[in-house]
């Protein structure tokens, strides 16, 4: 009698896989491994520069952190329970928003998160420039952007297994050179009493902050799974959450801290400028040392985004014709998205913090109705069980369009429309009750209780069946679902 052959997954080479479910056979890797990723995902400067939005608006540094530590927790509960789904069905994160959207009508969340992503991206880059010119004295300009986005995409395109490994190597470096200034800076930089009084908290300026390091901690949700989705199904739920959160928690917290510490010593400088400074300030010469340092993790993240946006981009090709998840189709992805933020920064004008603030905001208000959707359908509705197969056919059991939650996701969006605080546009409830901004919180329930009333009509029992014979299915061989087509 012969031995079994045990397969060992393949982590090396140009990763194939995108939008298509994950093999039994291809899961590897530890939850472990999800802090070390979202931590460096948070770990740079496009995250410090959000903790100095408080500062800029006219917080002092104990105002602006309350608000960040308080945002940054928020933001990461619904981000954190995101990625708990990936190593359970295997998925992308929004080719499981299939079940709510429907086949097709998930396409109108794939857009609104790609364009949020390009929208990063191009923030990154310009710090990331911005970082380039300081350190070398040669203001290449779109050089560059080009050179940015190369070496971004060269690593997006690698893949999931080795973003992985480049993260958790980069963690190293950053605690080295970030970790050993945040402890220095502490002492050798006091800053004023003043900036420690909570007698007279600007109110605006807390709840800009908020929903600044809110956003940003949730801005990762629509695409958190798709860097779990190869852990092996028996992945602890909690213990993917636990390293995700506490990823995020670490990484945004301490970055947007000591955003908010640099901006109060340094209040009319850039984010370049500000860390700059202060380091100078500790060792002179000490700033290029830490641009130089800071560089690898705003590249990374940029990594980040192309890989998750080119899936998304894929979702919403397919969501009208049929696309093979290909090699070759993933490349071409990544390079579309890529060259989006790449035009972007040559294009961009204007105030970084004024416009970076006001973006995130905005990100906030579309994002908010749909995970509360996700996360009701989820953990509240189906229990985790779908039937995955049927993610893949337009005519299944979730059909084209999934009207309840395109209904609960437009009902959120429009019941938070009387409470939101931007540049352009301040909502008549919001202004009679003093400028505060609570979008967030309105627009979670309206949808949650929406889609949970428009919920009763599913017929959950015939899909739990289905969800079993998949499992069953499943246990014993390999399924491509991506290749199925009904």
């Amino acid at each position: 009698m012969s031995e079994p052959v045990i397969t060992v997954p393949s982590t090396t080479g140009i990763e194939v896989k995108s939008i298509d479910w994950v093999p039994l056979t291809e899961r590897t890797g530890t939850p472990s491994s999800l802090f070390s990723l979202w931590f460096m995902s948070n770990a740079n400067l496009t995250t410090l520069a959000t903790g100095m939005v408080g500062v800029a608006m006219g917080a002092n540094f104990l105002v602006s952190l309350l608000a960040i530590v308080l945002g940054v927790c928020v933001g990461t509960v619904f981000t954190a329970f995101h990625s708990a789904q990936g190593p359970q069905l295997g998925l992308p994160q929004m080719i499981q928003s299939r079940a709510q959207f429907g086949y097709r009508g998930v396409a109108i969340v794939c857009l609104v998160v790609v364009a949020s992503i390009v929208g990063f991206n191009i923030f990154n880059q310009l710090l990331a420039g911005q970082v380039l010119t300081a350190t070398t004295g040669v203001n290449a300009g779109v050089g560059w952007y080009v050179l940015i986005t190369a070496l971004a995409l060269t690593l997006a395109i690698v893949g999931y297994h080795w973003i992985h490994r480049v993260q958790k190597w980069l963690t190293w470096l950053f605690l080295a050179t970030f970790g050993v200034f945040s402890v220095v800076a502490l002492f050798a930089l006091p800053l004023a009493p003043a900036d420690f009084s909570l007698g007279e908290v600007n109110w605006p300026a807390f709840l800009v902050q908020f929903a600044a390091a809110a956003a940003y901690a949730l801005g990762w949700a629509p695409y958190v799974s798709d860097y779990s989705r190869y852990l092996p199904p028996q992945t602890s739920p909690g213990k993917a959450l636990f390293h995700t959160a506490s990823g995020v928690i670490v990484g945004a917290g301490w970055l947007m801290i000591l955003g908010a510490f640099v901006a109060s010593l340094f209040s009319d400088a850039d984010p370049v400028g500000a860390i700059t400074a202060a380091a100078d300030a500790i060792v002179p010469g000490a700033g290029a040392v830490l641009l130089w340092a800071a560089l690898p993790a705003l590249i990374t993240v940029i990594t980040i985004n192309i890989y998750a946006a080119s899936i998304e981009l894929i979702t919403v090709a397919d969501s009208f014709r049929p696309v093979r998840p290909t090699r070759t189709t993933r490349i071409i992805a990544c390079t579309i998205v890529g060259l989006g933020g790449l035009l972007g920064a040559a294009l961009s004008t204007g105030e970084f913090l004024d416009s970076f603030g006001s973006f995130l905001v905005v990100l906030l208000y579309v994002l908010v109705p749909w995970t509360s959707v996700n996360l009701v359908d989820y953990y509240l509705v189906r229990r985790g069980q779908y039937a995955v197969a049927e993610m893949f056919r337009p005519h299944g059991i979730y059909g084209a369009w999934g009207w309840r939650g395109i209904t609960a996701y437009i009902i959120g969006i429009v019941a938070m429309i009387p409470f939101v605080v931007t540049t352009w546009f301040t909502g008549p409830i919001a202004a009679a009750i003093g400028g505060i901004d609570v979008a967030l919180f309105v627009g979670l329930a309206a949808s949650a209780i929406a889609y949970v009333l428009l919920a009763r009509g599913l017929d959950l029992k015939a899909e739990r069946q289905l969800a079993v014979q998949e499992a069953e299915a499943m246990g014993v061989r390999s399924v491509s679902f991506g290749s199925e087509r009904g």
